[in-house]
């Protein structure tokens, strides 16, 4: 058992069990991890989607016939970079593998984005042709009209819904297409001319997918993966866990953000489970599947968590068949947590990772876990916490920046030197990431992340991190949700505000002041809200963060008067 790192790092104590500190180097690709399931599992279920079934053999099918369309017709070549614009469905997956079968590279595109972000990812990728789903279709018509694309394949839903089912099915899965403009093919026309590919020649090294940054702190950029380090990624999950092909899955965080499509679609696919896709979050409906399908492994984000525990008749569906549920994007409050350890007996695994990481940095060992903690560094992963200024590492305890050195590790935002530059830096001839996000180790090596860098609150020159505050809050029996955000203050630079979301039961019952004065009773006074705004929801992503960004910068120019 041998390890690159050559201090005593304490988390090795905690290491799982059985498993080598190393993986070996990646030497295969993600669409030849698709073959090796379909020829080894060819009728077994690939996909359900609302009950409609599609087996490793009829997915493998549908990419090759994916793959030749995109060579002949779009003259995709290798290296091209082919778009999804789209809602998690079977049509996902296809294409995803298809564009790798084909060559291309895979560009997900966060099917919540309008027409100027279109336009504005798909003049940074250079995309050559686009998968779009019929929902937000009409996003595209001011780009063709522009001739921003010139090419796009039309995704309807309801090609694979092919069984009768009870499961709610949202009105949009159904709704008639709109009238197209000629530059857009129908799913079945493509699926139709039934074209055979070239050869496969592509290589671990060789670019594979862009996924984008979500942009919370400024405008998204393209992350360069290769087969190698999305894979490294991919292994760095099911190893460390012990997933199995026998595990039946569940996908609801979207497979555009790396949480849906590694966690979920890309580990699923290479250890040949089974994966339920739903293409929007519905407590109901998840709660239905996991029952109905048995689903034993779930990689969800913390607010899905919370909102399936807020369902008012959780206790009529049996959820036992869950061994494993993980994820990241923000900590699982406390309370939450406890409550759906006594309500289901799961304990939610955090973990920390990026797009620029394709996942997970750090893993919390599912035999010995710590709760609001990122966990451990996985395989072959060196983590430090150094200082923002010198960048060079702290002790044991203190408060830094984090920084990642991994062969999961992107190469670099596509287009993007100025940004390269701050990405990086070099330690012990390493090349580590630079994460923008502020951590600590504890005495036994575990990652605890406090925040980003460019969201600390600072209040009369005390620092307040927003997501110590919320987890605090999460403690009051009558919050539903929580956001802090900086609002500017005259005196004290700035202050600490809650946007808050009651429970029903609680709704024009709770007074700000009567938070305001529980909050001091459990933080210091610094740190408490000194406002707090009710609001029905909080506004959410598509891979269902926070928008804190919005929130923040809606709250500085309401407060200084239309200046931001």
């Amino acid at each position: 058992m041998s390890h690159d790192i050559t201090h005593d790092y304490p988390w090795k104590a905690a290491w799982p069990v059985g498993l080598d500190f190393d993986i070996p180097p990646i030497d295969t690709t993600i669409y030849e991890n698709l073959l090796a399931s379909a020829l080894k599992y060819p009728k077994k279920p690939a996909l359900v989607f609302y009950d409609s079934v599609t087996t490793y053999g009829e997915l493998h099918a549908a990419v090759e016939a994916v793959a030749g369309y995109l060579q002949t017709y779009c003259d995709v070549k290798p290296g091209d970079r082919v778009g999804i614009y789209s809602q998690n469905c079977p049509q996902y997956v296809v294409a995803y593998y298809g564009i790798l079968r084909a060559g291309g590279i895979v560009v997900p595109i966060n099917p919540m984005n309008k027409t100027a972000e279109m336009q504005a990812t798909l003049n940074n990728a250079g995309i050559v042709t686009l998968f779009c789903s019929q929902d937000i279709v009409d996003q595209l018509e001011p780009l063709f009209k522009k001739e921003i694309i010139s090419h796009a394949i039309l995704i309807r839903y309801a090609d694979f819904l092919k069984t009768k089912t009870d499961l709610f099915i949202p009105e949009f899965l159904t709704q008639e297409i709109p009238s197209l403009p000629k530059n857009i093919e129908m799913w079945d026309f493509m699926m139709a001319k039934d074209l055979k590919p070239s050869v496969y020649n592509r290589t671990a090294n060789d670019l594979a997918v862009f996924p984008y940054t979500s942009g919370s702190t400024g405008v998204g950029k393209a992350c360069m993966h290769t087969n190698a380090t999305t894979l490294h990624a991919t292994r760095s999950i099911y190893d460390w866990f012990g997933i199995k092909e026998s595990d039946i899955m569940l996908s609801v965080a979207p497979l555009f953000h790396v949480v849906g499509m590694q966690a979920s679609m890309n580990v699923s696919i290479e250890c040949g489970c089974t994966l339920l896709l739903i293409p929007r979050w519905d407590r109901e409906t998840v709660a239905q599947l996991i029952q109905r399908y048995h689903v034993s492994v779930w990689p969800a984000v913390p607010t899905m968590v919370i909102d399936l525990l807020n369902l008012p008749n959780l206790g009529d569906y049996d959820l036992s068949s869950i061994w494993l549920m993980f994820g990241g994007g923000m900590s699982l409050p406390k309370a939450v947590a406890k409550n759906l350890f006594d309500l289901c007996g799961i304990r939610f695994l955090e973990g920390y990772g990026l797009s620029e990481t394709m996942a997970p940095a750090t893993a919390n060992p599912v035999h010995k876990p710590k709760s609001q903690c990122g966990g451990i560094p996985v395989f072959n992963t060196e983590v430090l916490i150094v200082d923002r200024d010198t960048l060079q590492p702290l002790p044991q305890g203190e408060v830094g920046e984090i920084v990642i050195a991994g062969p999961q590790i992107m190469l670099g935002y596509w287009q993007n030197d100025e940004a390269n530059k701050d990405a990086f830096m070099e330690y012990n001839q390493k090349k580590f990431l630079r994460t923008g996000d502020i951590g600590r180790f504890d005495e036994d090596g575990y990652v605890f992340i406090l925040d980003r860098i460019k969201r600390m609150i600072n209040v009369s020159g005390f620092k307040v991190w927003p997501a110590e505050v919320e987890a605090k809050l999460y403690q009051h029996p009558d919050i539903d949700e929580v956001c802090i955000i900086a609002s500017p203050d005259s005196k004290s630079g700035e202050a600490v505000k809650a946007v808050v979301v009651l429970k029903p039961s609680a709704r024009g019952n709770v007074t700000e002041n009567e938070l305001i004065t529980w909050s001091r009773t459990v933080m210091a006074v610094y740190k408490a809200p000194r406002i707090v705004e009710f609001v029905s929801a909080l506004e959410k992503s598509g891979s269902g963060k926070v928008l804190w960004k919005k929130m923040q910068d809606r709250e500085k120019s309401q407060v200084t008067g239309g200046v931001a």
